[in-house]
């Protein structure tokens, strides 16, 4: 499935438990530097989207941008692959957690290399550390299986030469993507929570339905807190998620 058609399908409800987190938007808008144009793509609903500089955004999905803000930069409907923009036409191209999505990631971020002449920004998950959440550790093995044996710097090679800036996930983040719910573990039982988390429109609905139930016996148990002692006094926590950098020019 297409990214376009996943949030053609997801999108209706996306922005019910999808919104900006100010802390992360603080790390991913420092990583621009003073990049004055800027591509967003897979721009989605415009989230992280900053507002002082001059931006296009690049989106698949008609379901997603029909939930754009009316103040938000105007959206074009187009691929990361194919990304109608000149050579060296912006200074910075940007991607937030889409990139996974893309059905040619490496000529997409190729593509974001090629229309940016000051650097090139993406939010994304290790692998490698994202496979220790305790989501994925013990309910999701589908999902685990998916992360093992790989790495956020070997994906992000048709950047070029980058820079992963790490950044801990807050224990009430806004944005309810996979890791955001690290230490509100009942929030994984609400259907519409996981409705706009992809992973779980991913895989299997017997092994989701699973997860669901093990989970809810875990928590009844209390066998979950005592597994995960270790976080529940956690202000944040590193899950893996990184702004990846890529300096041009």
């Amino acid at each position: 499935m297409t990214g376009g058609a996943l949030y053609d399908r997801l999108g209706a409800t996306y922005t019910a438990t999808r919104r900006e987190d100010p802390r992360l938007a603080a790390a991913i808008h420092a990583a621009l530097g003073d990049a004055v144009t800027v591509v967003n793509v897979g721009a989605g609903t415009g989230s992280y989207e900053p507002r002082d500089r001059r931006v296009v955004a690049i989106e698949p999905s008609r379901v997603m941008i029909a939930q754009r803000p009316r103040d938000a930069a105007p959206a074009i409907v187009a691929t990361a692959e194919d990304l109608p923009l000149a050579d060296d036409s912006v200074d910075a191209a940007m991607a937030v957690l889409t990139d996974h999505h893309w059905p040619d990631r490496a000529r997409g971020l190729a593509e974001m290399r090629r229309v940016a002449r000051g650097r090139a920004v993406v939010f994304q998950h290790d692998p490698s550390v994202a496979a220790d959440f305790w989501l994925a550790r013990d309910y999701l093995p589908t999902f685990l299986a998916r992360l093992r044996g790989k790495r956020l710097a070997a994906m992000m090679a048709p950047l070029g030469d980058v820079e992963l800036r790490p950044v801990p996930i807050p224990h009430d983040c806004r944005d309810g993507f996979l890791g955001a719910f690290w230490r509100r573990p009942e929030a994984y039982l609400d259907s519409e929570v996981r409705a706009g988390i992809s992973v779980f429109a991913l895989l299997p609905d017997d092994e989701v339905a699973a997860a669901v139930d093990a989970l809810r016996a875990d928590l009844r148990s209390g066998a979950w807190a005592r597994r995960n002692a270790g976080i529940l006094e956690r202000e944040e926590l590193d899950l893996g998620f990184r702004v990846v950098v890529a300096e041009y020019g």
